[in-house]
């Protein structure tokens, strides 16, 4: 089991899948939702259980995706395909070892420039 908790602690995210892989995404919507990159990992909704839900604001940010922050504190926590039977749990909500290693990184066509991605792992630039 993982947990993780936005920085008020007024929510708590746990999940009991196993986390594979993670990837940071250098899109534009996650650059501003996130201040950098967001790196998240994707888990079955049927694995996760929120506390705190009525702190849980969720903002679609496009006709296909919506991302859920604390209403508090402004932690940026989940990312969610609105068509799909997963959500994303941010990387760095999750409150101790993961035990999970980033796997790749995604829209790297987007990212910013004040940066460069140099840890050798797969790019994908859309």
């Amino acid at each position: 089991m993982h947990k993780a908790s936005c920085l008020c602690q007024a929510i708590t995210v746990t999940t009991t899948a196993e986390l594979k892989g993670p990837d940071a995404c250098h899109c534009q919507a996650c650059r501003k939702t996130s201040g950098h990159y967001f790196a998240s990992v994707e888990v079955p909704k049927s694995s996760v259980s929120i506390e705190g839900e009525e702190h849980l604001t969720w903002y679609q940010s496009s006709e296909k995706v919506r991302r859920g922050f604390c209403s508090v504190c402004g932690s940026s926590l989940l990312w969610e395909p609105v068509f799909r039977d997963w959500t994303a749990i941010a990387m760095g909500a999750f409150d101790g070892p993961t035990q999970a290693k980033l796997a790749l990184h995604i829209y790297t066509a987007d990212k910013g420039d004040y940066y460069e991605i140099a840890d050798g792992l797969p790019q994908n630039p859309q």
